[in-house]
């Protein structure tokens, strides 16, 4: 039985944010296989499997709109949470007139992708488990549209659509484009050191509309 599986999403809009970006935010111009690992995982997750996005397709032509959004630049610390819950007297709230700002966003529009990913077992699986039962899962979900949260496309606020692909067949919105160099992306982040998170980077090239992740190259 193979484990792979492809899943269709869509959207209104979707903000991959680039990390070079520090204030205001600007969004790749595809997903990143980070975000659809992220997807999958709101689908179906189960710390004995571990998702790996192997194509990307995108069925939508790359559109751009800016919005401004409203945002608050700081949060509540810790310490501030643990002092309230030990009798403390500081409020624990942000106060909205004193902390929110302004920024704008370069979003995509009317995304719409079709994620192509296996899975592959882990230590943590138990002794129950194996790639038929948890494929079985993951196409139940699929087919009758359950997640564990709403997957979203890069922020909570642009939800994502989704469906099981069953085009044998996957037309992209770049068909007759041969090549196209997307330059440097996010590919995910190395957590083998929990003290000190490192991203991960790789040269993102479209070939007929679909980015290839199977053997790229990732840089640290």
């Amino acid at each position: 039985m193979g484990m792979g599986v492809k899943v269709r999403v869509w959207g209104s809009y979707a903000l991959f944010s680039r990390p070079e970006m520090k204030v205001e935010r600007c969004s790749y111009d595809v997903m990143t296989p980070s975000a659809a690992r992220g997807i999958l995982e709101a689908i179906y997750w189960h710390p004995g499997m571990r998702w790996i996005i192997d194509k990307i397709y995108v069925k939508k032509p790359i559109k751009f709109t800016s919005v401004r959004r409203n945002e608050v630049k700081s949060k509540v610390s810790a310490s501030k949470v643990l002092e309230s819950y030990n009798g403390g007297k500081k409020p624990l709230y942000l106060s909205t007139k004193e902390e929110i700002v302004q920024r704008a966003s370069l979003l995509l529009s009317d995304v719409e992708y079709v994620i192509e990913a296996h899975f592959e077992m882990t230590e943590k699986a138990n002794e129950t488990d194996n790639p038929g039962k948890f494929k079985d899962i993951i196409m139940r979900r699929l087919r009758r549209g359950e997640c564990y949260h709403m997957p979203y496309f890069g922020c909570r606020e642009f939800p994502a659509n989704f469906e099981l692909c069953q085009e044998e067949e996957i037309h992209t919105a770049y068909d007759v484009v041969d090549e196209k160099d997307l330059g440097f992306m996010l590919y995910d982040l190395d957590y083998s050191d929990k003290e000190n998170l490192m991203p991960m980077f790789f040269r993102a090239v479209m070939k007929q509309g679909v980015i290839d992740l199977r053997n790229c190259e990732v840089i640290r």
